[in-house]
């Protein structure tokens, strides 16, 4: 018998370890060392779920209709949830049956959609630097991503009008993710109808990943997507309860939009995997249904722990500029570093995980991002390392 690893498939022989999996794996090994590592890597939230959707979660649980198989498309009482919360947020109005599908968290959504739409050949319009589901997917689903470049000299928004035709016309998903995640960007409702227009003239299907939109700073508002004009007609929005209620372990969320695009989602999903406990499915329901104080609670922290950040970032001498939304700190690594050699350094002169931009594309090169879901304590000491850190490399050398 030939051996196992030649009978991998190619598609996972070429496929690039997970950037997050890479820097746990890195952070344990340390810790496992008995060295204390404080880490600012990965963006789950350290705030519980409050406890109102606890409560609601384990109601359900002791339900025995609850222990069963769900179905693929959700409970009808979930989908109106979804829908009356876009409706409440963002004064779009959705068909709870046809134009929203809850997710095993947006990600498994994100992986699929690449499945409705790609086959062997066909292009999918990334940004670079973005969260690497966009491209991975893009790929097991034998497709090719081709990279808009997007920067701080334009926003950190793809010049959509510099693609070239060819790649227009073999482009089948355009991918979007406002708050952005890495760059802590927003986009405004204008840029959402250029995209329209675009998705129109090109014959590309719009996707946009927006899971930050309420983790605000300074009353700033995000949009979403389905606020532009005929956003319905091109495209999708996935969204996740992982963030804005901190509920990334329960792994819920939904995609919302074209209903043509929901049903191919809906009709993979129903091949690969059978739908989301219900016991969850109502703990969502309540989040979205019951009281939204936890959202300004959070958001109030994770402002305050902005700050400190950001003021601590810019004194030793490492660029960042305060996000409006998002999770996330997006800072240039100090001059002679590469992303990878600076994140490296850090952990271990001070034992202090970030995550290098280069993991989000080659134009998150010269970049860390910084999470902020962080325990206060944590990100106090974690600071101060930051202090100790540039304090260690102000030293001058010591002649041998």
């Amino acid at each position: 018998m030939r051996l196992i690893h030649n009978l991998i498939s190619k598609r996972v022989k070429n496929l690039s370890p997970y950037l997050f999996v890479e820097i746990s794996r890195k952070i344990a090994e340390k810790r496992a060392k008995g060295e204390a590592v404080i880490s600012f890597a990965i963006g789950d939230p350290d705030i519980p779920t409050p406890s109102h959707i606890i409560d609601r979660l384990l109601q359900a649980a002791q339900d025995p209709a609850n222990h069963r198989y769900p179905e693929t498309d959700g409970l009808p009482e979930l989908r109106q949830a979804i829908a009356e919360w876009y409706k409440r947020r963002f004064g779009v109005s959705l068909d709870a049956d046809s134009e929203v599908l809850p997710l095993i968290g947006a990600k498994e959504g994100i992986a699929h959609i690449a499945l409705c739409f790609i086959d062997p050949g066909d292009i999918a319009l990334v940004p670079d630097p973005a969260y690497p589901v966009y491209s991975i997917s893009t790929a097991l689903a034998g497709g090719e991503p081709y990279y808009m470049p997007i920067s701080e000299k334009n926003n950190f928004l793809p010049d959509l009008k510099a693609i070239p035709d060819d790649i227009w016309e073999r482009a089948k998903l355009l991918w979007l993710s406002y708050p952005n995640n890495p760059t802590g960007a927003v986009a405004e409702l204008d840029f959402f109808n250029r995209v329209v227009e675009l998705a129109h003239k090109h014959d590309v299907a719009i996707c946009h990943d927006g899971p930050y939109t309420e983790i605000t700073y300074d009353g700033y508002q995000p949009v979403s997507f389905m606020q532009a004009d005929g956003a319905k007609e091109v495209g999708v929005e996935f969204h996740s309860l992982s963030k804005s209620y901190n509920m990334t372990g329960w792994r819920i969320g939904m995609v919302v939009g074209n209903p043509i695009m929901v049903d191919a989602l809906k009709r993979v999903k129903s091949n690969l995997d059978s739908g989301i406990p219900q016991a969850i499915q109502y703990a969502a329901i309540e989040a979205l249904t019951g009281s939204q104080d936890c959202i300004h609670e959070h958001n109030a922290i994770y402002q305050r722990r902005r700050d400190l950040v950001i003021e601590l970032l810019n004194s030793i001498g490492l660029e960042a500029k305060p996000p409006k939304a998002g999770l996330y700190i997006w800072a240039k690594v100090p001059q002679g570093y590469t992303s990878v050699d600076f994140a490296t350094d850090l952990l271990e002169t001070v034992g202090v995980a970030v995550t290098p931009g280069i993991g989000y594309g080659q134009n998150g090169e010269g970049y860390v991002r910084l999470s902020l879901t962080i325990p206060d304590a944590s990100l106090v000491k974690g600071l101060s390392r930051l202090a100790e850190w540039r304090s260690l490399r102000a030293r001058p050398r010591v002649k041998e």
